[in-house]
Formats: structure tokens, sequence, C-alpha cells
């Protein structure tokens, strides 16, 4: 029977780094940098950036000890089988929006666990909620200075919060929001507005206390997204476009040059309101919660297309995408097409049926319902999906590739991501 694989066991030694120049082999056990134990990825990757390091290490037969000197903060070399170095931790949460709770039943497991790790927002800007932090993990943070924290707030009525999130810590965590503050460790905020919950006064009421934490850097609100799988589950409904243009005046009483306070996208489509310039967005620092990724396409679009060479491109191509995007896509094409007459491109808005009408982003649209709604068009050349569609490993929600989408519609299939460059490229340009 195989021995299980200890989370700090080093799998690769990465060629030509300071850790290649050393006796460490795949299979050893990294115990301690310079006298502290490493028991996840924030240790090591902590203490491992001195100029002179002291290892202690075990190859299962004997603990040993390794010396190495490299410039300050460049990485050692070492990979290991898992990227936290520790399990992950699970959500304690049971928030009555909750995305996950909507899910149906057959898909991939990976989508059902509900994380809510502080390391994962170290290592790839996730959102925590707080109540999965002990004093120790708060003080870690503080310590190792891992600023920013992005935390999933809601709201700053401590009752309304622990009901919201069904834990009763959820109202004492927000404590931890002033400590980091008074730390100088940089917030960003992200709040889930339901119709009814916290939105109105109590929404105001959030803005106004997050307003006094010296180091909030950014608050964007999302509306909640809900699906047709809602049995069992707090009966919500959806944003309508009077609560939509109520959210987005309050956040205007709080925009400044200080705060990105901003109201994402979804809310100005469901308002029926102008979407904002890129310069409402700042720094843009919640493009990764689609705050502002209409703004910076279109900005992004016209630039690259007032700098472009003429060419004699002639084709004709589709680009498939959520019924949120669909109008701001018909204007860059239309804006390209005024430039390059031969270039001919359908937009084809595709509704989710999978997950239900109220869900319109493109980022959740699946292999299935492209497909049905797809096939027996004309697509001409090729067709275009938002890269949104697809995770790492190049699957869509419901587990399907680009290239099994392609076989099904027969045209050739590219996954575009959101920029201007990536777009143009896929049209030939």
């Amino acid at each position: 029977m195989e021995s299980e694989t200890l989370p700090t066991e080093i799998i690769n030694i990465i060629p030509n780094s300071p850790a290649a120049k050393t006796k460490i082999a795949a299979g050893d056990v990294l115990l301690s940098i310079n006298g502290h134990a490493i028991e996840d990825v924030l240790d090591y990757r902590f203490y491992a950036t001195e100029r002179r390091l002291r290892l202690e290490l075990s190859n299962r037969n004997r603990n040993y000890h390794i010396k190495i000197k490299k410039p300050e903060y460049e990485d050692l070399g070492l990979e290991f089988a898992d990227g936290l170095m520790d399990s992950q931790r699970h959500c304690k949460n049971k928030c009555v929006f909750c995305f996950i709770d909507q899910l149906p039943p057959g898909l991939r497991e990976s989508l059902h666990f509900k994380d809510d790790d502080a390391r994962l927002g170290f290592l790839f800007g996730n959102y925590i909620t707080l109540t999965n932090l002990t004093e120790r993990d708060a003080q870690r943070i503080i310590d190792m200075r891992l600023s920013p924290v992005n935390v999933s707030v809601h709201t700053m009525n401590p009752a309304l919060r622990s009901r919201m999130m069904g834990n009763p810590r959820a109202g004492e965590s927000l404590a931890y929001l002033e400590k980091f503050a008074q730390a100088g460790i940089d917030l960003n905020i992200q709040l889930v507005l339901c119709p009814g919950w916290n939105d109105g006064g109590e929404l105001r009421f959030t803005l106004q206390e997050l307003w006094k934490l010296p180091t909030v850097c950014s608050i964007a609100a999302v509306p909640v997204g809900l699906t047709k799988y809602r049995e069992n589950l707090v009966e919500l409904h959806p944003f309508t476009k009077e609560e939509a243009q109520n959210v987005i005046d309050i956040f205007d009483e709080y925009h400044s040059d200080c705060i990105e306070v901003c109201a994402s996208d979804e809310f100005f489509l469901l308002a029926e309101r102008e979407m904002p310039g890129a310069e409402y967005y700042g720094d843009f620092r919640q493009i990764e919660n689609g705050v502002g990724l209409w703004a910076l396409l279109r900005a992004d679009m016209l630039d690259a297309l007032q700098s472009c060479q003429l060419s004699t491109v002639n084709c004709q191509l589709s680009i498939a995408t959520g019924l949120a995007a669909a109008p701001l896509l018909r204007f860059l094409v239309d804006e390209t097409q005024k430039i390059w007459h031969n270039i001919h491109v359908n937009i084809r808005p595709v509704e989710n049926r999978f997950f239900g009408a109220n869900i319109t982003v493109a980022g959740l649209l699946t292999g299935r319902d492209v497909i049905a709604q797809l096939r027996g068009c004309d697509l001409g050349e090729k067709l275009l999906l938002p890269a949104a569609m697809f995770n790492r490993d190049g699957l869509t929600l419901d587990g399907m590739t680009p290239e099994e989408i392609s076989r099904a519609l027969g045209v050739p299939v590219w996954a575009v991501g959101n920029r201007a460059e990536e777009l143009l490229k896929a049209m030939g340009l």
C-alpha cells in the first residue's frame, strides 16, 4: 500500500533554481526554514524570501540540513504536490444567496466544494468571509503583510450578517476588518446584494461603516445570482429595474477618487442605465467580479481600432456570448466593421437554459446550451466563445472542451479572452 503524500513533500525541483544546485531531491519533505516550521504555502513563501536560508528536510531515513544563498525574494525552485501545502478549508457558512447551493446535480465534484481559505486569497485573489479565521490566522496575515485581503462582507450589520450567512460567527468576525485596517492591510470589499435584505438603508449603513476604515481600497456590489434550482432554499427575488437604480444611486453617494465604490456591470444593465466610462472604475480592482468589464473592453477596443493597420481581410464568423454582453459586442463589431468592410460578424446571444433565464453572464454558459441553440445556424468560418466559459483545464461547467463543441457544431471554435488584442486576432485582424 502506497504511503500518503505529505503536504510539504517536494515533487519537483525547477532546473537552474537555487534548490537545483543542492542535493535536495523529489520525495524529500521540507520541515523548516531558518528555524521556522513550514506548515503551508504562507510559511514557505514568507520565510523563503531571505538571502541566506537554512533548510531542514527529511528524506524518510533521516533529517538533514541545507544552506542556500540567493537573491532576496528569488524563488527557491521547490514544487509541492498541493499548492496550499495543506488541506483546503471548507466554508462553514450557509448563505441565503450561495450560488453553489443552487447548482444542479451531476456536475463535477469540485464545483460543489465551497472554499473559504485566506491562503487562496493570497495565491489567487479569492474573497473570504473571515468566519474561518482564527486569531493566529489574522496575526499571521498582519505579520506577513499579506496585503490586500479580499473580503466578502455583504453587510456591516452584525446581526443581519449572521442571519444572511447562517453563521453566528459572521457578525463578530467583522472585527477583523478593524484589526487589519489598524495594521495597514489594504482591503477590497465585495457585497452580494439581495433585494429586501441588505440593500436600501442597510446598504447605506454598510457603506458608511466601511468608509470609516482607512485601508479600504475598493467596495463593489453584485446582484444575487438566482438559478432555477432553488428548491428548499430561502425565497429571494431578482432585482427589479427600480431596485437596481436605487442601488446605483446609493453607490453614487459614496463614489470618490479615494476609494473605488462601484456597482457591478449587471446593476447598470438591470437598471437600464448607460454604462459608465473607464474612469468610473479607477484601477479596476474588482474586474474579476464583473465590475468594469464592459467599460474596460469598450475602451480597450476603441483604442486598438484607432491604432490598427488597414488590411484586406475578408471573412465571416460568429461570436456567441451571454445575453448581458451581447449589446456591447454588437457595438464593438459595428465599430470594427466601419474600418474593415469585408469582416462579417454575427453576434449570437445564448440564453442560459441550464441555470435559468436570470443568469445572463457569459462565464456561466454551458457547452450544451451553446450547441443546442447554435446547431443549424450559419456560423461562418469560425465561432468565437468567451474564454470565461472554460476553467483552467479548458472545461465548461458541464465538462465540455472547445474541441467537443467544435465537433458538435462543425466549425472551428476559439476561446477568446476579454481583451481587444485577443478579439481582433481571433477575427483575423
